[in-house]
């Protein structure tokens, strides 16, 4: 096992401890991902930082009213009220899904390793994606900052929907 690998596995498994303490059950499913897997990384904080960016009511809604940094049933329905509005497909369990196999449900999640990342554009927010990817794909009504919960969501699936016809049929890293 390189070093490389090495300080990889050592990041998903803090990642999926402090992911277990704050966002429950679901992110367990990092532990059980193959070192292989292009797993979400973080931004490098301590883990009392990291705890309270997860649970401040930091990020706004497209309406302007205070969202619940955490809440991402509420983040996806707002995204699924947007996306029914423009068009865009897509079901709840396929953001979900998708969302917790990218970031875990963690809206600051950054990957600082892969291609993209080296190339400075690491991949950001709920969804995993890179600036020029969320410009492209933005959505009016939402804002224009591809952490934001709701931006980050729809930008994604406008994407996807291009791409694959709607965020349902991506199944892995997209």
């Amino acid at each position: 096992m390189t070093a490389i690998t090495t300080r990889r596995l050592a990041r998903l498994r803090t990642l999926a401890l402090t992911g277990i303490a704050t966002t429950g059950a679901a992110t367990v499913a990092l532990t059980l991902m193959p070192a292989s897997a292009q797993a979400a990384e973080a931004p490098q904080t301590n883990a009392a930082h990291k705890v309270a960016a997860l649970s401040t009511g930091s990020h706004t809604d497209p309406k302007g009213t205070t969202g619940t940094a955490g809440n991402l049933d509420g983040w996806i329905k707002q995204s699924l009220a947007i996306m029914k509005a423009k068009g865009i497909p897509g079901s709840y369990e396929g953001l979900k899904r998708n969302i917790m196999r990218e970031s875990g449900g963690n809206p600051n999640a950054q990957n600082n390793w892969d291609v993209n990342a080296q190339q400075g554009t690491p991949s950001k927010g709920l969804l995993q994606v890179i600036d020029p990817t969320f410009n492209a794909y933005h959505v009016d009504g939402t804002a224009h900052s591809a952490t934001d919960p709701v931006a980050n969501i729809t930008a994604a699936a406008n994407y996807a929907a291009h791409r694959y016809g709607s965020i349902d049929n991506v199944n892995s890293a997209y």
